[in-house]
């Protein structure tokens, strides 16, 4: 019990409330500090672009891929070979003048050569020496092999034309993703659309195959320093729960994209139109370069070091409620004129052991995935010998494709990226093991249906690699980071075209190799973190906290910061 003389007790954390008599404390007398106003961090950043402005970015992101797939996806188009024989002076001479062939498998029918005719209607058969006539059915009517005549003794050419563009894919990525991490995001998706425009235009008018192949290396490169860097933004531009969802839209386009570059294919039935159509909407959307149309991505002006106290930044969103909706919010409009480049420190990035972890599971995983589609597609064929035909095998792996990103936003934000990647993986290698192990034994409905749920599952675990890369790269290594893993899957794309050039050969050999390194990427993906409703990290310590959860140990999915510390904190 107090006595009367004691004083009266004071709360130690609060000041003591004023009387009526006495006059509240002014803020220039007040004693207490006020508290530090915390930078911006990178989901703050995005916010403060306003939900529209958002919005329209994220759309513009998307747009391009439509057009994109028209260089990417064409050199099925262009390199198909038709059925094809010796030029002759009357197409009625033909089985006269030119042998009969056996066929290369036991159960295949015999045809006319393709590469040989009797001089006089009689042996000895010699190559042909006027050229050829093709019987054009499917794809284009004039595409590369028919205007240089790339059949018989300069075959050669389509498989080194397919590497050369595999590798020029490869190219860009690296150089593209490691210049969009340094230079910045809009200055490398500008770089790319100029390039893509020239090399585009340069194709169409290439006279020789030698210059064809050349250009088509400087437009792979090109265009894939577009995809990189525009996934990269559209990426950094979502919150956590609107990730997913964004990058299945813009999948969804590029299936679209495949459909209509079939589609203009059959309507314009000239190689040199089709890359037309592709390369000139290119040359719109070089107006993302206007300023304020398509600004640099937040989190990395975050990195870049903007000019100006970063603190009143914060200052003027916390001010008001509605700061991300104001459409006068405009500081992350333009590019500001004092920034330098991200801060990377190389020995810190050697030493960064569970980011290298994770690129070299995910780069395996992405080599076995791309490498193990192409056994799939020509499986029927290389078994029974009996090919199925292009717009078939076209349509199915398009089909398989639209299914796979459908399944993904269906199944990702429920169950995890690390889980589903698992299960697509595991569908992928059962399906080998099981074509493998019973081809004999299967019908053609079996294979067909083993081949397309290979088809499906290897196309879900490519596209789902490259959204976790992207997830769990930090900041400031990003680009450089998926684009490894997209150059890794493009070394796992090469096997198709030396398959093609050794007429298949061997394929067994080959689909046992990848099936077996498909159950090892199985083991090798639990060693991965789980990303699914996490903050992107900045930096490089940020990226070293997204480690492999334990496995013993049950989550609480609606904490989950319990189980991965957030980088952005």
């Amino acid at each position: 019990m107090m006595s009367p003389d004691s004083p009266p007790l004071v709360s130690p954390s609060l000041p003591p409330s004023p009387t009526p008599s006495s006059p509240a404390p002014s803020s220039t007398s007040s004693s207490m500090p006020q508290q530090p106003s915390l930078p911006p961090t990178g989901e703050v950043m995005v916010l403060a672009l306003g939900r529209r402005k958002q919005r329209v970015l994220i759309a513009l992101s998307i747009l391009p891929n439509l057009f994109l797939v028209f260089l990417l996806s064409s050199d099925p188009l262009l390199t198909l070979a038709s059925p094809h024989h010796c030029h002759l002076p009357s197409p009625l001479v033909v089985n006269v003048s030119v042998p009969w062939e056996r066929g290369g498998r036991p159960g295949e029918a015999g045809r006319p050569s393709q590469c040989q005719q009797y001089l006089n209607g009689s042996p000895p058969a010699v190559d042909c020496t006027a050229g050829w006539d093709y019987n054009v059915t499917e794809g284009l009517r004039n595409n590369i092999v028919t205007e240089w005549d790339l059949v018989c003794g300069q075959y050669w050419l389509v498989p080194v034309e397919e590497v050369c563009f595999i590798l020029g894919v490869l190219t860009g990525c690296l150089g593209l993703g490691y210049a969009a991490d340094r230079l910045g995001r809009s200055k490398a998706l500008l770089t790319s659309l100029t390039l893509s425009v020239v090399f585009g235009v340069l194709v169409c008018v290439a006279p020789y195959p030698s210059v064809f192949i050349a250009m088509r290396f400087g437009l792979a490169a090109a265009s894939a320093g577009v995809y990189l860097t525009l996934y990269l933004t559209r990426l950094e531009l979502c919150e956590p729960g609107l990730r997913l969802l964004v990058t299945m839209l813009a999948g969804l386009l590029s299936v679209a994209g495949e459909l209509l570059l079939l589609a203009v294919a059959l309507g314009c039935q000239s190689w040199r139109a089709l890359l037309g159509v592709g390369a000139a909407p290119l040359t719109l959307f070089l107006s993302y370069g206007i300023p304020g149309v398509f600004p640099e991505s937040p989190r990395w002006l975050l990195l870049a070091g903007r000019s100006g106290d970063m603190s009143s930044f914060s200052e003027r969103r916390n001010s008001s409620r509605d700061a991300r909706d104001d459409e006068s919010f405009t500081e992350l409009d333009s590019e500001p004129s004092g920034y330098s480049r991200p801060r990377l420190s190389f020995p810190e990035l050697f030493h960064s052991r569970n980011i290298w972890k994770n690129i070299c599971v995910l780069g395996f995983t992405s080599f076995i995935s791309h490498g193990i589609s192409h056994c799939y597609s020509s499986f029927r064929g290389d078994v029974r010998g009996n090919a199925p035909s292009f717009y078939w095998t076209y349509l199915l792996s398009v089909c398989a494709g639209g299914g796979a990103w459908l399944l993904l936003w269906a199944t990702v934000d429920r169950f995890g990226r690390r889980g589903i990647l698992l299960l697509s993986m595991t569908m992928t290698g059962l399906a080998s093991l099981i074509l493998l192990g019973l081809m004999d034994y299967l019908s053609e409905t079996a294979i067909t249906v083993f081949s397309v749920l290979g088809l499906f599952s290897s196309q879900a675990t490519a596209s789902l690699c490259i959204l976790f890369t992207a997830e769990i790269m930090p900041t400031v290594v990003r680009g450089m980071g998926v684009g490894v893993v997209l150059a890794l899957g493009c070394v796992g794309r090469l096997s198709s075209p030396l398959m093609d050039l050794r007429n298949h050969y061997g394929y067994f050999l080959h689909h046992v190799v990848y099936s077996s390194l498909a159950l090892l990427a199985v083991l090798s993906i639990l060693l991965l973190p789980e990303s699914k409703r996490k903050a992107l990290p900045q930096t490089l310590a940020d990226g070293e906290q997204y480690r492999r959860p334990p496995l013993g140990r049950r989550r609480r999915d609606n904490v989950p910061l319990l189980v991965t510390p957030n980088p952005e904190t």
